[in-house]
């Protein structure tokens, strides 16, 4: 019986040894590759290699993509997002990098020339919410991230809040439109100088003392606003600006910033005055494009999508009929005011600048100003919506002087990308019968 007993436990230690000792050597690890960063056509914007963590198309979409340091990922996407990198999941970003990168070389050249503080881009594919361009000015190379510092890192088009200007006009008047609180063609005594809850109102570009509504976009009438929204309930507005995304979170892999927008209860009768034409309240340049988008996209909004993998959200805002009129409105700002300045010949686009003083110490600055512009082209067929602020340029700093030519030259970059044969017909606006 022992005889038999001890050929049975002989018989199992073969299998016994083979499960208590290791395959691979004690103490060894296998490392996961850490998950790279690309484009949907796969151009690769941060690879891991023998050598290290690898950016091999330099600043392109930088504040974007960030870079490592030793303990992972300190900055943009490989900070935000570290966790899934380090497990080894890639990242297909909705760029599009010949637009990303004529972007880049436009909003570059143009902050140079003028010698701006910052600025920032952002080009948003109409239907889809696709953020195909992220400019950021300054930027740097993540390769060599140790010689720059966060000025150069920050993700401006997100992060930086701002008091948008007279943008903000085509936004509060497709609220009214949509309200049916006024019309394209109803007429307002719009004279340069109007007392206003408790100060004087002016106004910049000379015009006639008689605006219709349209004309109050075109001249960029601040008199013109007050009549707009005299008597007009805060809650109105405020509901308005709300769903345009005004106050309200971009949902990104990145940090966001929401912007400002008081609770209507707070307004005053100067405040409501001085919102609707874009000073009181900021947002970012992702939040000017998507709002604007909301208008080229048939009143429907669209939020912003950066991953190929994010879900098309959407919500109505604005009937077709009003986000339609709104469109053939803007394209009349351009072609009756500055056509030369933001349209590429042969081509039809529309939008509005602004221009705003930035507040320093808790005053608004004499010498130091935003440059707005937000746009979509073509003007009779949306496709693309572009959203440009540049902060502190020395010359050149009102909106139709800086932000709608670096409209122009981006539009331009655009239609000749896709090959977009010039139109002979004329989009029909507003004003005309």
């Amino acid at each position: 019986m022992w005889t038999a007993a001890f050929l049975a436990l002989t018989s199992l230690l073969p299998a016994y040894v083979q499960l208590a000792v290791p395959t691979e050597p004690l103490g060894k690890q296998v490392l996961v590759p850490r998950g790279s960063i690309h484009l949907a056509d796969g151009t690769l914007l941060a690879v891991s290699t023998p050598g290290g963590r690898q950016y091999p198309q330099g600043s392109l979409a930088a504040n974007l993509v960030g870079f490592t340091g030793a303990d992972g990922g300190l900055e943009g996407l490989e900070r935000a997002l570290d966790s899934e990198l380090r497990s080894g999941t890639s990242l297909t970003l909705t760029l599009n990098g010949t637009v990303q990168a004529s972007t880049e070389r436009a909003l570059s050249q143009a902050m140079t020339r003028v010698e701006a503080d910052s600025g920032s881009v952002v080009v948003l594919e109409r239907a889809t919410g696709r953020l195909v361009a992220v400019a950021n000015w300054p930027s740097f190379d993540p390769q060599r991230w140790t010689s720059t510092g966060p000025a150069q890192w920050r993700n401006r088009a997100v992060t930086d809040e701002y008091e948008p200007g007279s943008v903000v006009k085509a936004l509060t008047v497709a609220a009214l439109l949509e309200e049916n609180l006024t019309s394209p063609k109803q007429a307002y005594d719009t004279p340069m100088r109007r007392p206003y809850a408790g100060t004087v109102i002016n106004d910049i570009v000379a015009h006639p003392p008689t605006l219709q509504t349209w004309e109050i976009l075109r001249y960029s009438s601040n008199v013109g606003m007050t009549r707009l929204i005299e008597g007009v309930e805060p809650t109105t507005l405020h509901r308005a600006f709300q769903a345009f995304g005004l106050g309200r979170p971009v949902s990104l892999p990145v940090p966001t910033a929401d912007g400002q927008l008081a609770a209507p209860e707070n307004w005053t009768p100067l405040t409501q005055a001085t919102m609707s034409f874009g000073q009181g309240l900021s947002m970012t340049t992702v939040q000017l494009a998507a709002a604007f988008n909301t208008i080229a996209n048939d009143g429907v909004y669209v939020a912003p999508r950066l991953m190929t993998t994010d879900p098309l959200q959407t919500r109505v805002v604005l009937r077709p009929e009003v986000a339609r009129t709104m469109q053939r409105l803007l394209h009349a700002v351009i072609d009756e005011g500055i056509q030369m300045r933001a349209e590429p010949p042969g081509y039809h686009v529309a939008g509005k600048t602004g221009t705003a003083q930035v507040a320093v110490g808790g005053r608004y600055s004499r010498d130091v100003f935003s440059s707005t512009f937000a746009g979509f082209f073509p003007a009779d067929q949306p496709f693309y919506t572009v959203a440009i602020m540049v902060r502190g340029a020395k010359r050149e700093y009102q909106g139709s002087q800086l932000a709608a030519p670096l409209f122009k030259e981006i539009t331009t970059s655009i239609l000749s990308m896709h090959g977009v044969m010039p139109s002979s017909q004329v989009p029909a606006t507003t004003h005309e019968p």
